[in-house]
């Protein structure tokens, strides 16, 4: 114990002398001069020592002892971990099934550097790593060397999936370009599974283009894979997970994305190698969810403060100073174009909370997904989400558009006023929650842009509330059309966003009810003219119940093709449905475990944030999501026959 460290004195019979930020020992039957003076009856005061008190071996070895039992890494867990990760919870933490699949190294970079930061930072190194070896695991798979490709396989040429839409991202593919029909998708079957190493959560979304498979995952790794095979051509190592879809310049020469602690990537898309990197934002907690788009000679990155929001969880944190923003970089060097926030007003100190620590705002307006590109009149579309913080401000929950030239902001419409939510708002201390009750139904997902005909077109995108609106992009998004598809709430009504061919609208509901795996789910056509419901059709009882994480809830993106949607599952399905009655056509259990290419044990999960892709008669769909759902590790390829 060094000089000036905290000193608690607990009293009574049984009572304990702690000191440092968690060392404990039990109190003895023994005098300890002025280390801890109890007073009988009441927990005596916290004061600083000035001098070490001195002790003699075998006392020191007992206080030693006892310590380490007192603070156990069941304990520790208990006390600083279990109440966000327990089974149901409200802020989507994964299940203490799912961190025990995970390394135990990975555990302790989020408490240290990842999106557990604020709260790994109010204990003590010693106390994270024995959290992180308590829950985590001590294996560290790695992929097999014998999966790597030969040099020939990479010349190959076909359809693709080039990042996570077209520029107007319709999510939708023809049937040329899909290779598949509404006649061959039910005669689908898997050909290939590839395992990420040591990671429970697979929501990386494939890009496909010249006979590769361009993948995150969430422990950083981007793969290069062969497209019919999925051997491996290269892997790089990123600094946080990558969970967009990664974009292929247009000569094929580089591959950008971006990852979760708000680094963008340039690499080489034939060898791997690094050609730039830069930050998004110089916010500590930015982070990058969304896809980044490539135009011409720039890329359009959006920004997320998603770990802020986790942070605020802390009563000590200082919330909050995160806003939003949409970044325009040189492809080529990575150097940043111009940079708008979807809030205008910097953060300014708005007060204290009740653990003493300064309140800042306004905050949030992430932009979570991909940007909509309106090629005709250069303009680019985001949906926002809710405030971190007081006061509110009008972008919050709303569809902005930005002049893709300049990043001046051309229009905003707001559908939500006055939402303002953090994750403490659901968790057991709601000290940083800026409204309670709460109500956070921001829009996650990408605005999808239709020509209606005639010279009319339409912005559809869909909030967390389950509400889906047709805007007017002419006409600084004027309404056209609402529609009400689900009941709405913290995991969202409607979430990752939906498809669409000429004539509508395919959108996924997530409904997600904790300790309801029956509850939610379901896929809506909407008329895009009108948003008129051509059909809906529910999902289809879980058969995954009595499993932790299982649910019917359908928050995935939803990919089109022509006479046939494609949608995944929280419970584990891939299902493919007909456009015209919303029948299903086809349906692929992927929770359970697969023999992989690669040699790496893996199995299936939930289906979340992933989207599938189509191109050149083969499926992809990662599979795995153990944030409040089933974890997994999988890459699936599916091919008619499974040839």
């Amino acid at each position: 114990m060094l000089p000036g460290d905290d000193v608690i004195n607990p009293v009574g019979q049984g009572g304990t002398c702690v000191w440092g930020r968690m060392l404990s020992c039990a109190r003895l039957p023994i005098a300890l001069g002025d280390v801890c003076k109890r007073r009988p009856g009441e927990l005596a005061t916290r004061r600083r020592l000035t001098t070490c008190p001195t002790f003699a071996a075998p006392l020191l070895l007992l206080c030693l002892g006892a310590a380490a039992f007192a603070q156990s890494g069941s304990e520790l867990f208990e006390k600083n971990c279990a109440g966000c990760h327990k089974s149901p919870n409200p802020v989507g933490a994964p299940l203490p099934e799912s961190l025990r699949q995970m390394p135990a190294q990975a555990i302790l970079e989020a408490l240290e550097s990842g999106k557990m930061k604020a709260i790994g930072g109010r204990i003590s190194s010693a106390d994270r790593e024995a959290i992180a070896k308590y829950i985590g695991t001590s294996d560290s798979p790695a992929a097999a060397s014998s999966t790597r490709c030969k040099p020939m396989l990479g010349t190959q040429s076909g359809s693709s999936w080039n990042g996570w839409a077209d520029a107007a991202n319709t999510r939708f593919q023809s049937a040329k370009a899909a290779g598949l029909t509404a006649a061959t998708v039910p005669r689908l079957m898997l050909k290939w599974a590839y395992g990420f190493p040591g990671v429970t959560t697979a929501f990386g979304t494939p890009t496909v283009l010249e006979g590769k498979v361009f993948v995150g995952a969430a422990d950083g790794s981007v793969y290069s894979l062969d497209a019919r095979t999925g051997c491996t051509f290269w892997t790089y190592h990123a600094l946080g997970g990558v969970r967009v879809a990664p974009v292929i310049g247009s000569d094929g020469r580089y591959a950008y994305f971006g990852d979760l602690k708000g680094n963008v990537y340039g690499i080489n898309a034939a060898t791997g190698g690094l050609v730039w990197k830069t930050r998004a934002d110089e916010h500590p907690l930015a982070v990058i969810t969304g896809s980044p788009k490539l135009e011409g000679a720039r890329l359009y990155v959006p920004v997320s403060g998603r770990d802020e929001s986790i942070a605020a969880t802390s009563p000590d944190f200082e919330c909050c100073t995160f806003r939003g923003s949409i970044v325009a970089l040189d492809a080529a060097t990575g150097k940043r174009i111009w940079r708008s926030y979807t809030i205008a007003e910097e953060p300014k100190e708005t007060g204290r909370n009740k653990a003493g620590a300064k309140t800042w705002g306004p905050s949030g307006a992430a932009v979570w997904s991909s940007p909509t590109f309106d090629i005709q009149k250069h303009v680019l579309y985001v949906g926002t989400g809710v405030n971190y913080s007081n006061p509110p401000n009008e972008t919050s929950d709303a569809v902005l558009a930005f002049d893709m030239q300049s990043g001046r902001l051309l229009w905003s419409r707001q559908f939500t006023s006055g939402d303002s939510y953090n994750f403490a708002c659901p968790a057991q201390d709601k000290t940083n929650c800026p409204r309670d009750p709460f109500i956070d139904v921001d829009f996650g997902n990408s605005g999808i842009l239709r020509s209606l005909g005639g010279g009319k077109r339409v912005l559809v995108i869909s909030d967390k509330g389950g509400t889906v609106y047709g805007l007017d992009p002419d006409h600084e998004g004027k309404l056209l059309w609402k529609q009400k598809i689900a009941a709405g709430g913290v995991n969202g009504g409607t979430m990752w966003g939906g498809a669409a061919d000429e004539r509508a609208a395919y959108i996924g509901i997530s409904d997600f009810t904790a300790g309801k795996p029956e509850a939610g789910g379901g896929l809506v056509a909407l008329q895009l003219a009108t948003g008129e419901v051509l059909w809906k059709t529910p999902a289809p009882k879980p058969a995954c119940l009595g499993m932790p994480g299982c649910s019917a809830a359908q928050p995935a993106p939803v990919t089109a093709t022509a006479g046939v949607v494609f949608l995944g599952s929280w419970d584990g399905h891939l299902r493919a449905y007909e456009t015209k009655a919303g029948s299903i056509m086809w349906d692929f259990d992927s929770a359970r475990d697969f023999e992989t290419v690669n040699g790496v044990k893996a199995h299936g999960g939930s289906i979340n944030a992933m989207a599938p892709v189509v191109a050149g008669g083969m499926v992809y769909m990662s599979s795995g999501y153990s944030g409040n759902g089933m974890p997994g590790n999988v890459l699936l390829a599916f091919s008619v026959d499974g040839k």
